[in-house]
């Protein structure tokens, strides 16, 4: 049964816009250091950070929670599988969270053309 859904759209200039600005002082306050050292690897790194935002605001909604109710961004590590599909890291937090809530898959979908990035969450019990 799914539990909940969540989708988020972020605009990539946006992100480029706050890595020059904030540079490390905003990717390390959102990102782990796998995703950090993913997306600097990438030949547009702003995309790949624009997409992982994406996920995680969408886990947030999906969840039905916002920013400051519990679950921090950096919390919400999306790292790819070894076939590259993205998932949600599970850490301690994230755990105890989905378990008080019986839910038992959590699946993610990103995309991105030049302008946009998306994701989707559903999570299920």
């Amino acid at each position: 049964m799914i539990y909940g859904i969540g989708t988020d759209l972020v605009e990539i200039n946006r992100i480029e816009k706050i890595l020059t600005r904030w540079g490390e002082r905003f990717t390390e306050k959102v990102y782990s250091k796998n995703e950090i050292s993913y997306c600097q690897h990438k030949a547009n790194p702003a995309m790949h950070y624009a997409a992982r935002f994406a996920a995680k605001e969408s886990f947030l909604k999906s969840l039905g929670i916002g920013l400051g109710m519990g679950i921090s961004l950096k919390d919400i590590e999306v790292i790819n599988n070894p076939q590259g599909s993205p998932h949600v890291h599970m850490n301690e937090k994230i755990k105890e969270v989905l378990g008080n809530h019986g839910i038992t898959a959590v699946h993610v979908s990103m995309t991105h053309t030049r302008e946009n990035a998306q994701a989707v969450v559903v999570l299920e019990q």
